[in-house]
């Protein structure tokens, strides 16, 4: 078995093949899968995300991968949320009040409190707080100045002071751009789509 396996939770999310081919390119070994005994003993696991926080939490669910998501992330290893995939780690979103997120991360996600156009595309630069320098998601990322990523979105976390955020980024307002408990990561933006940087963070996903 690979020592760079990465797992990526097939459930119909539109940015699978994107993020799956970004993993590769880092040399990891992709595996693609819909079976939740696959995902909850996966070395390592990804939630990428695309569309509507209702629609894939509701496949998640109607597939059994959301408490395949919970055993895996109670066996202590890595597992990674991108975009849609950072938020349903939440317990809720303003976009779909009555869906329920995967309560891995306190708090709510909502829609960004801006007069800017929604949803907030294109490059934005990303802050590094607290810990992110010493983070094994980050190394050779982090540090005093902000990087550029990729943002795709129009809800958020809004709590970018929380003790679990990691970096932040602002559209008018502030909002969690990567998030970390223990071992869960979130990543709002696309690293996939975030050049060197982004690939980085793949990499040291799947290294460690």
């Amino acid at each position: 078995m690979s020592g760079r396996r990465v797992t990526i939770l097939d459930y119909g999310a539109g940015n699978l093949r994107s993020v799956a081919k970004a993993f590769q390119h880092e040399g990891a070994d992709v595996v693609l899968t819909a079976d939740p005994a696959v995902a909850a003993r996966a070395e390592r696991l990804v939630l990428p995300g695309q569309g509507h926080f209702g629609q894939c939490m509701t496949r998640l669910e109607g597939a059994g991968l959301a408490d395949a998501v919970r055993e895996h992330v109670a066996g202590g290893r890595p597992f990674l949320g991108i975009c849609v995939g950072m938020q349903l780690l939440f317990d809720e979103s303003e976009e779909a009040p009555d869906v329920r997120g995967l309560g891995l991360l306190p708090g709510p996600v909502l829609l960004l409190r801006t007069v800017l156009p929604l949803p907030h595309v294109g490059w934005n630069s990303v802050e590094f707080i607290r810990a992110a320098e010493s983070d094994p998601l980050l190394a050779g990322v982090a540090g005093p100045e902000p990087r550029y990523f990729y943002h795709v979105h129009s809800f958020g976390v809004l709590q970018s002071d929380a003790e679990h955020v990691l970096g932040r980024c602002t559209y008018d307002d502030a909002f969690a751009s990567i998030v970390r408990r223990d071992n869960v990561w979130g990543i709002q933006f696309h690293p996939e789509k975030s050049q060197e940087d982004g690939l980085r963070i793949l990499r040291n996903f799947s290294e460690m």
